[in-house]
C-alpha cells in the first residue's frame, strides 16, 4: 500500500474514534444539525475504516504464516496460507482504493435536462424529440419523475428545444455523462429516394442548484419579461401573461418557462433553471482552467463534443468516448440505457483510480 494511502487511512481511523466519542456524549443531541452532520460523517467513513481493519488483519495473517514457513514441517501449509493471504490483501486494497475515490457532491441531486435541435432542420427536431422520449423512458424505468419546464415544438414534430426537470434518487449520477453532441444517421420519413441523412442535437445535463451550491444571483442583473404562453392550453393562454423569460445580463443566459399555467410557478421554475445554468457554466469554466494532461473525456461535458452516434440502418449505437458499440438501437431508444450509463460510470471510476495511482 502506498504511504500516502496508508497515511490517509490512519487519519480516518483516528477521526472515526473521535466521532465515536462525540456521538456517545449524551449532550450531542442538543444541537440536532450538528448531530446529523456528525452522524453522516461517521456513516461515510465507517465502511472504509472497517475494510482497513480487514486489510491489517490480512497483513498480520500473512506475517504469521511467513514465520510458520520457517518450520520445515509446516512450510507447505504456510505457503498456501501466504498465497491466500496475499490475494486477500490485494482484493481488500482494491476495495479500499475505490472507497477512497472522491465523490461528486452533485450525484444525489435532481437535474435539469436540456435538448436542442442542431443541424438537420426538421429531422434534427424529430431526433431531439426521440432523445427526449428516450430519456423520459429511462427515467420511468428508474422510477424518477419528469417535469417539462419549457418546450419549443418543431415545425414537423419533435422539439426545437425542450427543458425538463428530472427528480429521483441518483438521477444526476447516472445521467451526468449524457452532456454533449448526439448524432443520428437514418432515412427520414420525408425522404423519397431512401437516402440516409445525418443530423444532430445537443444535450445538457445540469444538477439542480440548491441554496448551498454557491450560486448567487443579483436580482438587479436579471431582466424579467412576461408574455403569453404559446402552444396547447385552450383559451387560458390567450388571456394571461403567464410565461416568464429571465435574461441574466452578465452572462447573457436566457431562460424561458411557459409550461405552468400560473406566472408564479413559471417564474419559480425559471429561476431554478437559471441558477443551474449559471452553476454549470462556472463548473465547466473551472474544469477548463484545471484541465491537466489526463483530461477526463467522459466527464468534460463539452457541448461541442460529439459523444454518440445512433445509426438506424445498422441498428447500432456507438459511444465515441469509450469506443462502445451496442447493436440494440430499438431498446436504447426505448430507454434501456443501463448498459451505456454503467459503462460510462465504470470508465470514469477507472480514470479516477488511475489518477489516484499516479498521485504521490
Amino acid at each position: 500500500m502506498k504511504p500516502s494511502v496508508a497515511s490517509k487511512l490512519a487519519s480516518l481511523v483516528s477521526r472515526a474514534k473521535e466521532l465515536d466519542a462525540l456521538l456517545s456524549d449524551p449532550d450531542v443531541t442538543a444541537n440536532l444539525d450538528n448531530y446529523r452532520r456528525l452522524s453522516k460523517e461517521h456513516a461515510d467513513i465507517a465502511p472504509v475504516v472497517r475494510r482497513y481493519g480487514d486489510y491489517l488483519a490480512a497483513e498480520s495473517d500473512v506475517a504469521a504464516a511467513e514465520d510458520m514457513a520457517k518450520d520445515p514441517q509446516m512450510r507447505e501449509f504456510a505457503e498456501a496460507e501466504i498465497r491466500d493471504g496475499r490475494a486477500r490483501i490485494e482484493e481488500i486494497g482494491a476495495d479500499i482504493q475505490k472507497m477512497l475515490l472522491p465523490t461528486d457532491p452533485n450525484d444525489d441531486k435532481n437535474l435539469f435536462l436540456e435538448i436542442r435541435a442542431g443541424t438537420g432542420g426538421d429531422e434534427s427536431a424529430l431526433f431531439a424529440g426521440d432523445l427526449f422520449r428516450m430519456y423520459a423512458r429511462f427515467a420511468e424505468r428508474s422510477r424518477w419523475q419528469v417535469e417539462i419546464v419549457s418546450e419549443s415544438p418543431g415545425d414537423a414534430g419533435g422539439y426545437k428545444e425542450v427543458i425538463a426537470r428530472i427528480v429521483g434518487q441518483g438521477a444526476y449520477s447516472r445521467m451526468k455523462f449524457e452532456s454533449g453532441g448526439h448524432r443520428v444517421q437514418r432515412v427520414p420519413a420525408t425522404e423519397t429516394q431512401g437516402r440516409i441523412h445525418t443530423s444532430a442535437a445537443t444535450v445538457a445535463v445540469m444538477p439542480e442548484a440548491d441554496d448551498a451550491s454557491g450560486v448567487e444571483i443579483n436580482p438587479s442583473e436579471v431582466r424579467v419579461d412576461t408574455y403569453r404562453s404559446s402552444g396547447a392550453g385552450g383559451q387560458h393562454v390567450n388571456k394571461t401573461d403567464s410565461a416568464v423569460r429571465l435574461t441574466h445580463l452578465p452572462t447573457g443566459i436566457v431562460v424561458e418557462c411557459q409550461d405552468g399555467r400560473s406566472q408564479h410557478k413559471n417564474r419559480e421554475q425559471a429561476w431554478r433553471v437559471l441558477a443551474a445554468r449559471i452553476r454549470d457554466k462556472q463548473v465547466r469554466e473551472q474544469a477548463a482552467k484545471e484541465a491537466s494532461e489526463r483530461k477526463s473525456l467522459i466527464g468534460s461535458g463539452d457541448r461541442s463534443d460529439r459523444i454518440r452516434t445512433y445509426n438506424f440502418p445498422q441498428g447500432r449505437v456507438t459511444d465515441h468516448r469509450i469506443n462502445l458499440t451496442l447493436y440494440k438501437i430499438d431498446a436504447i431508444m426505448d430507454g434501456d440505457l443501463s448498459e451505456l450509463t454503467g459503462a460510462l460510470m465504470a470508465e470514469h471510476q477507472a480514470e479516477l483510480l488511475a489518477s489516484l495511482a499516479e498521485s504521490p
